[in-house]
């Protein structure tokens, strides 16, 4: 097992790695810029390297000063988190040449799996169900051509996106050339890569993500589903687990694919096969993300399993302590993302200081954040403020616990979404269970 770890990542899931390590006896070490010198997940780590000025280019992005942390400090393994370098394949590699373990899979399986192209490719050799549509489009002509044959609506798709950039929704033929313009050079912008492919784009759709967990044993287990369909802008609000939409068959089918999809690739560590789900329960694979998920607390919540602690001990070499047969869900567990944004003003981001802070408590209930009365909101990074997580026997219980601990939460300072979550606990449709993709777009929430 590693005697030190340094967590390449800053803010809730910083906080959330680091109490962890601590449990397993791990010492941590915090890299952070300027602008996060004085987070609350610094003080908590054992150790602290300033890695840079403010901007994400110039300090959670950069390789090289966050190696050198990690070398100088004796860090054995490094935990990315999610998002900045978790799914980065040229980080990965670097930390195996530096001698350094990268917790989660191998560059080549990140590499694999982010070419959003190559990975439905491989799925559909592996008899997985993936979404009609075509392989990479390399100029409007093509795009225009490869529209006509698949349909409308459809997706243009950036082969190496995520949180939802790279993605136009196109309806007409002749908004293609320009549509497939924007999402190349959005793809480029963001990713370093302007490749983008074409599906169909299916309405009144659910989407649905299966956890898997692989050690280096060939043991693969599915750690159930989670809903993520209340979304704004291809971004996840809420989670829950187990959907309300997904019967005990539909789970089986869905969980076999997934251990496919995994089977595949001989992949290793914590992953997530992400599908979407028709009003028929067919399934369709999306992609696999190669990190840890936003949204872990709710499996969590339902397996009893810690996920961060599993992520690290697979790194370390150990085979799982529990197979397929011993994963049963037990009761249902929410998750509301609480952002720094005002919904009411077209969801523009929020800053300052936290002037008060309550954090509701209680039997099975959770609040990761980072945040602490005067704590200063920079204006830098991600609005995440919070995930608030709930668990109780059933979905109406959840519902209701939920409610009261938004109730309860209090932070003032900045605008945040916390209104907004409760808006959508009591939509009768998020009630009812029936809800889809297109939930927020319906209540004109999608600004």
């Amino acid at each position: 097992m590693f005697s030190k770890i340094l967590i390449a990542n800053r803010g809730e899931i910083a906080v959330r790695i680091i109490r962890a390590c601590k449990e397993m006896g791990i010492a941590t070490v915090a890299v952070f810029s300027e602008a996060d010198r004085d987070s609350l997940y610094v003080s908590l780590a054992d150790e602290g390297v300033c890695i840079g000025p403010p901007k994400v280019q110039d300090s959670y992005l950069n390789m090289a000063a966050i190696l050198t942390a990690a070398v100088q400090t004796g860090a054995q393994a490094i935990h990315p988190g999610y998002g900045l370098l978790s799914e980065n394949a040229r980080f990965s590699r670097l930390c195996r040449e530096c001698g350094i373990v990268f917790i989660g899979p191998s560059p080549e399986l990140i590499s694999l799996l982010g070419d959003k192209d190559t990975a439905k490719r491989t799925m559909r050799e592996a008899g997985v169900p993936v979404v009609p549509g075509c392989e990479l489009v390399q100029d409007e002509e093509t795009a225009c051509r490869e529209a006509q044959r698949i349909g409308f609506p459809l997706l243009i798709k950036a082969r190496a996106g995520g949180g939802g950039r790279g993605i136009r929704l196109v309806e007409h033929l002749e908004n293609v050339p320009g549509a497939f313009q924007a999402a190349c050079a959005e793809a480029k912008a963001a990713f370093g890569d302007g490749a983008c492919y074409m599906e169909k784009y299916l309405k009144q759709v659910k989407h649905i993500e299966m956890q898997i967990i692989c050690d280096h044993f060939g043991h693969v287990v599915c750690l159930g589903e989670r809903e993520c369909s209340v979304q704004r802008k291809n971004q996840k609000l809420l989670e829950e687990s187990p959907s309300p939409f997904v019967t005990p068959e539909l789970r089986e089918q869905m969980a076999r694919a997934a251990a496919a999809a995994a089977g595949a690739v001989q992949y290793r560590n914590l992953g997530t096969i992400e599908f979407l789900v028709d009003s028929e329960r067919n399934f369709y694979f999306m992609e696999m993300n190669t990190r840890l998920q936003v949204e872990h607390p709710v499996t969590e919540m339902v397996t009893g399993l810690d996920l961060v602690k599993w992520q690290i001990r697979v790194a370390a070499g150990l085979p799982l302590g529990f197979t397929q047969e011993e994963i049963a869900l037990s009761g249902h567990a929410i998750e509301c993302r609480i952002n720094a944004e005002d919904p009411a003003n077209n969801f523009l981001p929020s800053c300052g200081k936290i002037s008060l802070l309550h954090i509701p408590g209680g039997p099975w209930v959770r609040f990761d954040t980072a945040l602490y009365t005067d704590y200063v909101v920079p204006p830098y990074y991600d609005s995440l403020l919070g995930k608030l997580i709930v668990c109780a026997q059933t979905r109406e219980e959840a519902v209701r616990k939920m409610r009261a601990a938004l109730c309860e939460l209090v932070i003032e300072g900045v605008t945040h979404t916390a209104e907004l979550q409760m808006e959508i606990l009591s939509d009768p449709e998020f009630l009812d269970g029936t809800y889809t993709t297109g939930f927020m777009e319906k209540r004109g929430l999608l600004c």
